[in-house]
């Protein structure tokens, strides 16, 4: 057999195992093979990778991150690229683990991953240098507590965060406090807000909550993430910095089937 048929023989056994594995959302280059080829968002999340990658440190050597809500493993192994001393991706799906393992092992990534939540976070009982925190919040019922459990138990500097936004772009200065009878700021729209979705939005009942940009910030803000940079629209590179008065996390008991108890 020649080598081109070699070549071509393990590409399609390649693509037999990627698709095994699917549908895929993030859409992975494995050298020629990618992991969607047919994403409708096209070579997703590669395309907004390379908007913001400049802003993140080109060397990351010694340095730990913690990927929450890793999916396929995109950023993950782009911070192994960098040359992370340990990465460590969670998700709470297995089929989505299964994917980033396959894809950081033919790559030739060392990088672990693990079924968490975002919020069993302080389960890890460790900080990481950096942490990603891409397209999750709008998937989450409860937005805020994930902030402050991130920024309680996990989050040792740098935060890298994303998240769908809607509605308008504006941002309006907020003031310290409001009197009763004063409500026209929340006619304006750049008041920060969060828009709820009680059924499905683009065919997935997984969104939640979608802020819109004044929202967003006001949330990182109040669970004591100071914002350094929007390297692209919808990207934040925060510091972590003290909880402000009043951001702490919350743990509700559970009863002995596993629910939480009112």
């Amino acid at each position: 057999m020649t080598r081109l048929a070699t070549d071509a023989a393990s590409s399609e056994a390649l693509r037999r195992e990627a698709d095994a594995l699917g549908p895929w959302f993030h859409n992975i280059d494995l050298g020629g093979v990618w992991t969607a080829p047919d994403h409708f968002l096209g070579d997703y999340p590669g395309l907004k990778w390379r908007r913001f990658a400049s802003a993140l440190p080109a060397d990351l050597a010694g340095k730990s991150v913690l990927d929450i809500g890793c999916n396929g493993g995109f950023y993950s192994i782009e911070m192994k690229r960098r040359g992370a001393s340990r990465v460590l991706g969670l998700d709470s799906d297995e089929r989505y683990l299964a994917q980033a393992r396959f894809a950081a092992s033919h790559l030739g990534h060392d990088i672990e991953f693990r079924n968490l939540s975002v919020y069993d976070v302080g389960a890890l009982a460790e900080r990481f240098d950096v942490v990603l925190f891409m397209g999750v919040l709008y998937h989450l019922r409860h937005p805020l507590l994930a902030l402050d459990l991130i920024h309680e138990h996990v989050a040792g500097d740098l935060l890298v965060f994303q998240s769908m936004l809607r509605g308008s772009s504006q941002v309006e200065p907020v003031a310290d406090d409001y009197d009763f009878w004063d409500m026209d700021q929340f006619e304006r729209p750049g008041y920060p807000r969060l828009h709820f979705v009680e059924h499905s939005y683009a065919h997935d009942w997984t969104n939640w909550w979608i802020p819109n940009r004044a929202g967003m910030e006001a949330m990182l803000r109040a669970t004591g993430f100071t914002i350094e940079s929007r390297p692209e629209a919808e990207v934040y590179l925060c510091r972590r910095a003290p909880a402000p008065t009043g951001a702490e996390a919350v743990y509700p008991a559970r009863g002995i089937n596993g629910r939480e108890g009112r």
